[in-house]
């Protein structure tokens, strides 16, 4: 922990680290953004000057204004990203949910859009030298290839992502400089006045506004990565990072100005390539070949993050969370892995060539955008900020987001649909995996535990009774030590009467702060019957099995419990008894109550029960110690059953 927060100081190698990890999206997006802004329109200086000043006011406005100086104040003991946001506001209105969701499901979708067209973008490069090269191919070969190291973790790699980008980012900066002192006059592309013109007389404005925007796409980025790298080296990279791209965006400016009056096929002449001499471009491609796997690598990273999250907010069914490295924070999702790969391999053939991709890209990005708006406004409100305040952040950017999305939904037709559709389904996984909780707990009956202090503490001692464990451990979803599942009561005196020395109650509470690890400890029946509350943070591996043997080991120490065998030949040994734990599976019965929305949403809920985790492996338990015992969830009571009695 202490390395953690010494990266999150201002230092040389946090710099470093937030220029490998942070920038890879919003970094490559010169290889694209002046050709979507250009495409086949003749070349005038109007468009090139008023697509510079939108690109250098957007970055200003969206990305260095609302998230590097306001967002990143969002600090979740750390930690940054949308569900940390949405854990900072959740206890404010329980309809932040709704943002929460649909944000993390459209930073999902673009996971599967971003990688094909950071790499082809590179690829493409080869195109003005080898005319006939097939570049699909290789951005196949690429993407397969980035999608299977990740189940052997990437931390040896990402060591060399910083100083790579930083070299990524200087060559921009320095053909960016070779082109400008040519023409320094490009140089008032930066007043705002050529941004307004362009867009109050193009006719093809909002098409211009959706490619824009795809100079901000990796802007959450900054947000997601702060537990990574820290506000401080954050704040102070963007400012090399944000030089860098608007020099390289006035170099491409000037080699188009120089075309001025030409229709260009950008695809042949990209200017981002058109502006490295000739002896270099082959190094240059090299190069943003490299910067965009690393990218892609990012935001992959960040796909398997914000998943793992969901899962413990429970807003995603139990997947399989693999740690590959010792270090810390650096996971793999084998499921999300492979979803994904599939899902970019199939964008490269649907799309073939990054300017089609363009068109897919930026839709969902910009409702991302949106949703993080409306928590950080809630955030805004808990740090009691003065109400005007909040009304003009909200104002200002749901003004700048709606119009970019309003320029985005013009590529619906194009390719939007895609990504809208694949954001539209993760949407409705995560919305019936929440629902269905919801409704499942509101049937889950709870009685007061005190009730059955003495008939436990009798079962444990009826010695005509088989022991069936020395130790015997129940899941529980109280939220209080004063009450207890009817089902656990059940399972425990009459699904099968089962004596044990000791019996424990596990809860497992998921807080708001990312990385807390704490316990509490309740003796209810001294000797008999124990309570553990865990409080685990959103970002904390559930390893249950191994913290209830922790916690254990430390009441054992203090003489708190005793869990040497009561059976007389190991008891004088002094031999550990048996732990066993019970899992109880809630099973729905059919009912009449449910509407017919309710009724799909548990059909859904349903099917992906069957291909998540089961509870015991998602909690970590070991296997060979643990019992499952599916009860019915009666939702029909008896009481209402229409039955006579026809004889007697």
């Amino acid at each position: 922990m202490t390395q953690h927060k010494n990266i999150q100081r201002l230092s040389v190698a946090g710099l470093l680290i937030s220029l490998g990890i942070i920038y890879g999206d919003i970094g490559t997006s010169p290889l694209y953004v002046f050709k979507a802004i250009v495409g086949d329109q003749r070349v005038s200086q109007l468009l090139v000057l008023g697509g510079v000043s939108c690109i250098f006011w957007t970055l200003t406005l969206q990305t260095t204004l609302k998230y590097v100086v306001i967002t990143l104040q969002a600090d979740n003991k750390g930690e940054g990203g949308i569900f940390s946001l949405f854990s900072l506001v959740r206890r404010r209105a329980k309809w932040l949910i709704i943002p929460a969701v649909i944000g993390g499901c459209a930073l999902l979708a673009d996971g599967i859009i971003t990688p094909p067209i950071t790499i082809s973008a590179a690829i493409e490069g080869l195109e003005s030298q080898f005319p006939h090269l097939h570049t699909v191919t290789i951005v196949i070969i690429i993407i397969a290839a980035l999608f299977i190291i990740q189940q052997f973790g990437t931390s040896l790699v990402g060591k060399a992502f910083g100083p790579v980008m930083f070299l990524w980012f200087t060559m921009m900066g320095v053909l960016g400089v070779v082109y400008v002192s040519q023409m320094p006059g490009v140089i008032k592309a930066l007043n705002p006045y050529y941004a307004f013109a362009l867009l109050s007389t193009s006719p093809d404005a909002f098409l211009i506004l959706g490619a824009v925007f795809l100079c901000t796409t990796g802007a959450e980025a900054l947000y997601s990565d702060l537990g990574h790298c820290g506000r401080s080296n954050i704040r102070i990279s963007w400012i090399y990072v944000k030089s860098c791209l608007v020099l390289n965006y006035l170099g491409q400016a000037v080699w188009l100005i120089q075309r001025n009056g030409r229709v260009m096929d950008l695809n042949l002449h990209n200017p981002f390539y058109e502006i490295m001499p000739q002896w270099f471009l082959i190094f240059g491609i090299g190069i943003a070949t490299i910067a965009a796997i690393i990218a892609s690598q990012a935001l992959i990273s960040g796909s398997y993050t914000l998943i793992a999250e969901a899962v413990r907010l429970n807003l995603w069914p139990k997947v399989r969370i693999n740690y590959p490295t010792e270090q810390k924070g650096q996971l793999y999702v084998p499921s999300i892995n492979w979803l994904l790969c599939a899902g970019c391999i199939g964008v490269v053939l649907l799309f073939k060539h990054s300017d089609k991709m363009e068109a897919a890209y930026g839709l969902s990005i910009t409702v991302a955008m949106l949703m993080t708006t409306i928590l950080v406004s809630r955030f805004l409100a808990k740090r009691k900020f003065p109400n005007y305040v909040i009304a003009i952040f909200l104002t200002v950017y749901l003004l700048i987001e709606i119009t970019f999305l309003s320029g985005n939904l013009f590529k619906f037709i194009h390719g939007g649909w895609f990504t809208l559709s694949v954001g539209a389904l993760l949407f409705c996984i995560m919305w019936s995996w929440y629902t269905a909780r919801k409704i499942r707990n509101r049937y889950v009956k709870f009685v007061p535990i005190e009730d059955y202090y003495g008939i436990i503490k009798e079962l444990s001692e009826d010695e005509s009774v088989p022991k069936y464990a020395s130790q015997l451990i129940y899941l529980t979803s109280a939220n209080f030590d004063s009450e207890i599942e009817s089902k656990i009561i059940y399972s425990i005196l009459q699904k099968q009467p089962k004596r044990a020395d000791v019996y424990w109650l596990v809860h497992v509470d998921v807080v708001d702060e990312p990385y807390k690890r704490e316990y509490e400890v309740s003796f209810l029946v001294p000797n008999k019957l124990i309570r553990i509350d865990f409080k685990l943070g959103f970002r904390v591996e559930q390893q249950i099995n191994l913290l209830f043997r922790k916690v254990v080991e430390d009441l054992v120490k203090k003489g708190e419990v005793n869990i040497t065998s009561t059976y007389t030949s190991l008891n004088k040994h002094k031999i550990v008894g048996d732990f066993r734990f019970v899992v109880i599976e809630k099973v729905f019965s059919k009912s009449h109550y449910l509407s017919f929305y309710e009724k799909s949403i548990m059909s859904a809920y349903r099917i992906f029960k069957k291909v998540s985790l089961s509870e015991e492996r998602g909690f970590g338990l070991d296997l060979s110690f643990v019992t499952v015992e599916k009860v019915p969830l009666m939702l029909t009571d008896p009481e209402t059953v229409d039955l006579r009695r026809v004889n007697g």
